[in-house]
């Protein structure tokens, strides 16, 4: 459940926030976390490559496990942790060699909860297995796009896919856009559905909330001069006065796709989210 404010000021009327009581009160591990400096926008020239990002709260990176490698290695679960970086929930491993890890944290995961990478595992939320060996209908998430490699799709929160069918070494799964997609029978998946389903009802209520985030102001193209934008000018409300939208360059603004044609994943695509 979210977490819900009193209305002692207008902003404060809407805002909703996370619930953070299931989470386990302790200081994240040192050794899987490290200062970093975000890029706020800007390219590798200090450029502005994408807009309306600056400022916010400093963050500590939590270094999380993707691969998950460590066959036939059970794991305790210490903690259940937040995580500034990402919206899923992370949760600290203790392998039985002693090794400490971060990984995602699917629903239902509870501290003292014990996981494990393996050919065959259980069905229980966490344990993370060959997708050849995943039963159809069951739930998976943070899946490996290409065997061997870390895992790619399926990592925020609330997210997951569905196991699907499987045929002469592909594994079909539908993604949570609903686009039907094959895998190699050998890319391995986490059974289960990422934590923090709460994440999609957050309300952020007011401008400085945005702002410690690290999200800066937009500003419509109407509102601009006609120097600034293409939509700008005119006194008062106006309308755009052209025949379709545009981005801030003269491009058109809706309706364009973006996916290149000759993307070499195309052919593992089964069914696309949009028809």
């Amino acid at each position: 459940m979210s977490k819900k404010f009193k209305p002692t000021t207008a902003s404060r009327r809407h805002m909703e926030g996370y619930d953070f009581s299931n989470l386990s009160k302790v200081e994240p591990l040192k050794s899987k976390t490290w200062g970093f400096r975000r890029s706020v926008g800007r390219g590798n020239t200090g450029l502005i490559t994408v807009r309306h990002k600056g400022g916010g709260v400093k963050r500590l990176y939590r270094e999380i496990d993707f691969r998950q490698d460590k066959l036939n290695i059970p794991g305790k679960v210490f903690s259940i942790e937040y995580d500034p970086n990402r919206t899923a929930r992370i949760a600290r491993i203790h392998y039985s060699d002693g090794d400490k890890r971060y990984v995602l944290a699917p629903e239902n995961l509870k501290v003292g909860d014990t996981i494990i990478t393996a050919e065959r595992v259980p069905l229980r939320p966490g344990n993370r297995a060959k997708l050849r060996n995943i039963p159809q209908g069951t739930e998976v998430f943070n899946i490996e796009m290409f065997p061997g490699r870390p895992a790619g799709l399926v990592r925020s929160a609330g997210s997951k896919a569905v196991v699907m069918s499987k045929d002469a070494g592909y594994v079909q799964v539908q993604l949570p856009s609903s686009e039907l997609r094959k895998f190699s029978e050998n890319s391995m998946a986490s059974i289960g559905r990422i934590s923090n389903l709460e994440h999609s009802s957050i309300t952020i209520g007011k401008a400085g909330r945005s702002r410690h985030l690290g999200i800066r102001p937009s500003v419509r193209g109407s509102a601009m001069n006609p120097v600034d934008h293409p939509h700008g000018g005119g006194e008062g409300a106006q309308p755009i006065g052209l025949p379709y939208p545009k981005t801030p360059w003269g491009k058109h603004a809706l309706g364009v796709k973006t996916r290149k044609k000759k993307k070499p994943s195309r052919k593992f695509i089964v069914r696309r989210r949009k028809k």
